[in-house]
């Protein structure tokens, strides 16, 4: 009996959460039949399936020739990510939100999940049926998670994949560690920075079998697509502005802050890359660290955090790696540093300051900080940690855990 309780409450949990998939689909059916205009992103990834298999180029034109009137956005994706959206092309137009919306959610379940239940340690779900619905309708209340699904994004979905491939798979000694990853960089080149955090963290097979995944994925599309494959390869990969304006506030990243303060200087993104470069030493050091000492879900905060700084662009929405940080301070009762997750992501505060056009180089002080919030606390929570973990060392008899 003493094991059934867990089980059951966590069945519950599971259940009720389940409800709020539900009721995102049943929402997704209303947008469909009343033909509203949600997710322009999930139409863009609709577009290129349908593009790939008509037989026309991706990266030609402004705008892809299967999209929708009301959307006008570039396919900026890499050319392996068009047969991995081939799923949508069996999907109506309208409808097709509604369903990337929905694994989102589930995404974030999984995510929620994953974290809250640490190996060998006692699951929150298990002992309140309510945390993880709670938790993710709380969820949906941050910034990066709402506009995620606002745009019909994948974010979320990515996210889930590294989470299971890093935290269950790799844990486990899975021959399928790394595919995840690899398949997640094949649509988005940013989950590549999960390939160097298996091998710091000494799992050499898990990181090759990702590198492999990844370059087996985009090496098919030269045989598919060779013109689209070589034109993204040797031209979009290595251009930032492909996706937007970099200096926009919505570029929460170093590449960002630093072309806003300098106004899109041309060393802007010089200066951005020695920034990271010198921050990945504690990063680095933080993420072996926390590894050797079981801490895999922090490991992989600082790598996820960290691989935001980096990017030339992580826009606000990318940063739904709030979700599993604020589940992981609540495992761990650290309630202050949670209300401070919190208050940043629900405050809505890159919504809230000036922005557009040119009034990010207006700002002064005051609204320069509120306005790169998001990479002045990832920045201070890396450097922060770097030092509590710097002065554990000094004190070896005194270890405590993150």
């Amino acid at each position: 009996m003493s094991t059934s309780k867990p089980a059951s409450e966590a069945r519950t949990g599971r259940v009720v959460a389940g409800g709020i998939a539900l009721l995102v689909l049943a929402f997704g059916v209303v947008v469909w039949l009343a033909g509203w205009h949600l997710g322009a992103d999930s139409a863009v990834y609709r577009a290129g399936a349908l593009t790939l298999l008509h037989g026309d180029p991706l990266y030609t034109r402004d705008v892809l020739t299967a999209l929708p009137d009301w959307v006008r956005l570039p396919f900026t994706y890499t050319p392996a990510a068009a047969p991995l959206f081939l799923p949508l092309a069996l999907v109506p137009s309208g409808l097709v939100w509604g369903v990337i919306a929905v694994l989102s959610v589930v995404g974030l379940m999984v995510v929620i999940t994953v974290v809250s239940s640490p190996p060998g340690g006692s699951s929150l779900l298990g002992r309140r049926w309510w945390a993880l619905p709670a938790g993710t309708a709380f969820a949906l209340t941050l910034e990066p998670v709402w506009k995620t699904l606002f745009l019909g994004q994948i974010n979320l979905i990515l996210m889930a994949f590294v989470v299971l491939d890093v935290l269950v798979l790799s844990a486990r000694g899975s021959r399928w560690a790394g595919v995840l990853i690899g398949v997640a960089a094949a649509i988005k080149l940013t989950p590549l920075i999960f390939v160097p955090h298996l091998f710091f963290t000494g799992r050499w097979k898990d990181g090759l079998r990702a590198l492999g995944t990844f370059a087996v994925l985009e090496a098919a599309m030269f045989a598919v697509i060779p013109v689209d494959a070589v034109r993204f390869w040797r031209d979009s990969a290595t251009d930032p502005t492909r996706v937007g304006s970099v200096h926009w506030i919505f570029n929460q990243s170093l590449n960002g802050l630093v072309n806003r303060a300098s106004e899109l200087a041309p060393w802007s993104l010089a200066v951005a890359v020695g920034v990271a470069a010198v921050l990945a030493v504690p990063a680095v050091w933080l993420v072996v660290r926390l590894h050797r000492r079981g801490e895999d879900a922090a490991a992989l905060l600082v790598t996820a955090f960290y691989g935001l700084l980096l990017s030339p662009v992580s826009w606000s929405h990318h940063w739904v790696w709030c979700v599993p940080l604020l589940t992981l301070l609540v495992v761990k009762a650290r309630w202050w540093a949670a209300a401070a997750v919190a208050l940043l992501f629900v405050s809505q505060v890159v919504m809230l300051v000036p922005n557009g056009g040119d009034a990010e180089f207006r700002w002064g002080l005051g609204w320069s900080i509120l306005g790169n919030g998001y990479v002045l606390a990832a920045a201070a929570g890396i450097l922060g940690l770097a030092a509590r973990e710097l002065r554990l060392v000094r004190r070896p008899a005194r270890l405590v855990t993150v």
